[in-house]
């Protein structure tokens, strides 16, 4: 499925997706809808991205570093839930798919990218998650 940018300023429910745009910093969704969180950051040098949520600590939702996704560390709630949208990165596209929300995946999510260049975490995008329904 592809959406064009220009579509992607406010929240669209296209089935059972709900894409995020960039600049969205708050949404709410349906329990059992799949949710596209976008990130972009210039591919150029970026090693690693990490997917994180403010109360998971020390676990992340998703972490892919050196071409391949690393599940130490993962919180086991999103095992199997979670991909990159695409997973070329084509074009910088660090965007999260978390499939089957529920309430507890309510939270504040943050992308995060690793550059090779400056050999530091740079955070991308922020967006605040409320689920309703179960």
């Amino acid at each position: 499925m592809s959406v064009t940018a220009s579509l992607c300023s406010t929240l669209l429910v296209f089935g059972i997706f709900v894409f995020v745009s960039a600049d969205q910093r708050t949404i709410t969704a349906e329990s059992g809808q799949n949710i596209v969180f976008t990130c972009r950051a210039p591919k150029n040098n970026i090693i690693g991205v990490e997917w994180n949520r403010a109360d998971l600590r020390d676990e992340y939702v998703l972490s892919y570093r050196d071409k391949q996704f690393d599940p130490d560390g993962q919180h086991p709630s999103f095992m199997n839930r979670v991909d990159l949208q695409d997973r070329k990165m084509k074009d910088g596209n660090w965007s999260l798919i978390l499939k089957d929300v529920t309430i507890n995946d309510t939270g504040t999510y943050k992308c995060r990218v690793f550059s090779g260049e400056t050999r530091s975490w740079e955070t991308i995008n922020t967006v605040s998650l409320t689920v309703s329904g179960e």
